[in-house]
């Protein structure tokens, strides 16, 4: 039979929340969800599941016991209080965050067609050659149920209604700078087309002639749930993607009729979709299909900045036309630098798409070999594929060299570009399964998540197995610090360990000061030659105008889902982050101690701690076993392992805050520019630009940026000081807690801190073996012959 696990539901005891138990579903039997691995990986998984299983159960058996016996208690010692919602938060931290991987690329790059490869659905998504295809966000993710399910979230009404506003003031006429009305279809850079095909998609052919205030009276042509939630559920995923591609799918105009009537892409802002159980894609992996450049929606927008910044690794997909060059493909790669400087990604990968496009006499013809033999079909996809590997490699770490720290680890990763070619995946003509590179791909996703179960469960054995040390520790009747004068000098030790890690935090944005003022000075420098390249189109104002007020209207930024991304205020504050960006990227990095980065010094502040902990047991004859004897020394680890999440979810504020700050300043300028109209109003919207960043640089507008991040730092290291008292604090109670008569009283968990030591051993056991896998694995791959790939006819 299946084991079970128990959960908690919350009730409140002295101003606590605490919680009862309740019975969880049964686990999968089986441990279906781990098919996608190969034997050894499902092995090391299956145990890693049971140690985190068992755990779990020791824990809420332990909070059990203890509610029980303080229940009826007038009053709640703070250790205990303390012990009970340590328990309750592990009982209910799930078992594994999501892993979001984003397939970011531009129209037509083959994000979709990867996809559909890795998950081996050949057209779940929908896939279209040059056009776009993928409307919104659509994150893909294996479930543990038989049936195949999309959540199509739309966008609320007050979401849409400012969208409303927004596309009717774009298609408010204007004449372009010759004094005649410009034709509204006559658009090279298409927001008005776009805008326009909105309208009617969602309300009908002439919906573009209409004002807002007609628009907000008339109902969408499709029915739209209260809920804002449409739900589809499928047998099989052939059944679930047709029904899923009117809604993903961005039709073309039809110029023959009207758009048709289950067409609402312009109202949805993302699309989450669960896969049946799965062979090839794991439980706690997301697939994000990442479309375009962003989109002139703001909260689709900002749905899309965020999805980025959440994902932990990037794969920009570019087909091999266009990853030697081109505007689109360097904007992708530079929004993926900059999710490594304000977001969670650690992993960036160029995927080359569409490898086996060759067209063998021209590629002959331009090989210059020598007398090299004449090569194959297959033979040439490969030796090119290889020296696109050679060369996109060593572009890719130039780039990264000048944005990241000089020891970043990605800048020493020997996977950073993959060729890969969907088709070729599915017919097999040219290449092999394995030289598509697809199963490199899976192969990729399953590493990424053993490695992150392993840490995760790690360390919520050992968090679990302090806990228990520390309910032991409570009712003993020995006292780490027996003697006041102990105390006394723990807490002048504690003080002066964190006024010195208040300066050395400040040491580190110190080394900002320079690289930012050298940014300022060059920006104040070049800003109006910047404004300028982004202002002027080679073609004229003929089309651009539109594109301009779509930028005014959006405060400095316009999104396409088709385009490259506008952004005025980025490209102004440029000069400033080519500055700054090493120097952030390594105060906010994790490794090795250097005068730069945070948490080694929190590191350091963390082991100087636990050092005098063991001291001053030492020195006060502590007679606690080894095992007891950790616990203080685990809980430091504990206390101050959050800071890291804290510091990592500031530094995304810190480094935006540049063109927040700017874009704020040019506000009012936007808004001017954007209610021109009438005669040559694309010249006019210019000159108010020009004239309106002029006045702020020269009333300090880069300066004000500056002290804005300067003050944003000093909040983080005011933050970090804060946490760091508040966890010594509760140390310091729960040190002087022990041997406290008032805790006598407590239940007894001896059975289960036994269990729980029982388990911590087996994490070693478990760990052990995996150094041991991976070294015969290491070592059979270094042993095994190269074999040549079979021919192809």
């Amino acid at each position: 039979m299946a084991e079970t696990e128990d959960l908690v539901t919350p009730h409140a005891v002295d101003g606590y929340f605490f919680s009862e138990p309740m019975k969880k579903k049964r686990r999968l039997e089986g441990h279906q969800r781990f098919r996608a691995f190969p034997s050894p990986e499902q092995s090391a998984l299956k145990e890693y599941e049971r140690l985190e299983s068992r755990t779990r159960r020791v824990l809420s058996n332990t909070y059990q016991k203890l509610i029980q016996s303080v229940f009826l208690e007038d009053s709640i010692p703070n250790g205990v209080k303390y012990l009970i919602n340590r328990l309750l938060a592990l009982i209910e931290k799930p078992p594994l965050d999501p892993i979001y991987i984003g397939l970011f690329g531009s129209t037509g790059a083959g994000k979709s067609s990867v996809l559909n490869a890795v998950i081996q659905q050949a057209m779940f998504l929908p896939v279209s050659g040059e056009s776009t295809c993928t409307s919104c966000i659509v994150q893909v993710s294996s479930g543990h149920r038989e049936q195949y399910e999309a959540k199509i979230h739309l966008l609320s009404d007050q979401e849409w209604k400012e969208e409303l506003k927004n596309l009717t003031k774009l298609l408010h006429r204007t004449e372009d700078p010759s004094g005649e009305e410009a034709d509204a279809w006559d658009n090279e850079d298409g927001a008005m087309e776009e805008a326009m095909w909105k309208l009617q998609v969602v309300y009908g052919i002439g919906a573009e002639n209409k004002s807002y205030e007609e628009l907000l009276r008339m109902k969408p042509k499709a029915k739209i749930p209260a809920s804002r939630v449409i739900t589809l559920k499928a047998e099989e995923a052939e059944e679930l993607s047709v029904k899923l591609d009117p809604y993903i799918r961005t039709q073309q105009r039809d110029w023959d009729g009207e758009p048709s009537e289950t067409q609402i892409w312009p109202l949805i802002k993302l699309v989450e979709v669960t896969l049946a159980k799965s062979e090839l894609i794991p439980e706690g992996v997301v697939l994000v299909d990442i479309p375009g450049t962003g989109d002139f929606n703001s909260k689709r927008d900002e749905i899309w900045k965020k999805t980025i910044d959440k994902c932990s690794v990037i794969w920009v997909i570019s087909d091999i036309e266009r990853v030697s060059g081109g505007r689109a493909h360097e904007d992708l790669l530079n929004e993926s630098i900059k999710a490594c400087q304000r977001g969670f990604c650690r992993d960036i990968a160029l995927v080359v798409t569409k490898t086996d496009k060759l067209h063998l006499p021209e590629y002959l013809r331009e090989r210059k070999m020598g007398n090299q033999a004449v090569p194959s079909q297959r033979e040439a996809v490969l030796e090119r594929n290889e020296m696109i590997k050679l060369q996109r490699n060593r572009i890719l770490k130039e780039k990264l060299k000048r944005r990241l720290p000089a020891d970043s680890k990605l800048l020493v990763a020997s996977d950073l570009v993959y060729t890969v070619s969907a088709q070729e995946y599915w017919q097999q003509t040219v290449l092999t399964e394995e030289e598509t590179e697809i199963p490199k791909l899976r192969e990729y996703i399953r590493k990424s998540l053993l490695d992150k179960k392993r840490r995760l469960v790690t360390k919520y054995v050992t968090d679990a197995f302090g806990l228990l040390l520390l309910t032991d520790g409570l009712s003993s009747t020995e006292r780490l610090l027996n003697d006041p004068m102990h105390m006394s000098g723990l807490r002048r030790f504690v003080e002066e360990k964190i006024e010195l890690l208040d300066k050395v935090i400040e040491q580190c944005f110190a080394h900002m000061e320079q690289p930012l003022q050298e940014g300022v000075q060059i920006a104040r420098t070049s800003y109006r030659r910047i404004l300028g390249a982004c202002l002027v189109r080679s073609k004229g104002n003929q089309g651009f105008h539109q594109i301009l007020k779509a930028v005014c209207l959006k405060n400095g930024i316009y999104a396409s889902r088709t385009l490259a991304r506008i952004d005025l205020n980025a490209a102004i504050m440029q000069p400033i982050y080519d500055q700054i960006d090493p120097v952030f990227g390594g105060i906010f990095r994790s490794g090795k101690s250097s005068g730069l980065a945070l948490m080694p010094h929190i590191d350091a502040f963390k082991c100087s701690l636990q050092q005098k902990m063991m001291e001053i047991g030492r020195r006060n004859g502590w007679k606690y076993d080894r095992c007891k004897n950790s616990f203080l020394i685990q809980e430091i680890s504990t206390l101050l392992g959050g800071l890291e999440g804290y510091i990592l979810r500031k530094k995304g504020r810190i480094y935006e805050c540049l063109t927040t700050s700017v874009q704020n300043d040019l506000k009012p300028c936007y808004e001017e520019a954007a209610q021109i109209t009438g005669k040559k109003a694309c010249e006019r919207m210019k000159e108010v630009l020009r004239r309106g960043v002029d006045r702020q640089v020269a009333e300090g507008m880069f300066e004000r940026a500056q002290e804005r991040m300067q003050h944003q730092c000093q909040q983080l290291k005011n933050g970090i000081t804060e946490k760091v008292k508040g966890s010594i604090a509760i140390l310091l109670t729960l040190t002087s807690s022990q041997g406290t008569s008032i805790y006598k009283e407590l239940a007894d968990v001896k059975c289960e801190y036994k269990k729980m030591e029982k388990l911590h051993r087996s994490l070693r056991e478990a760990a052990e073996n995996a150094v041991l896998r991976r070294g015969m694995q290491s070592f059979l791959q270094r042993m095994s012959p190269c074999k040549a790939s079979p021919s192809k006819t």
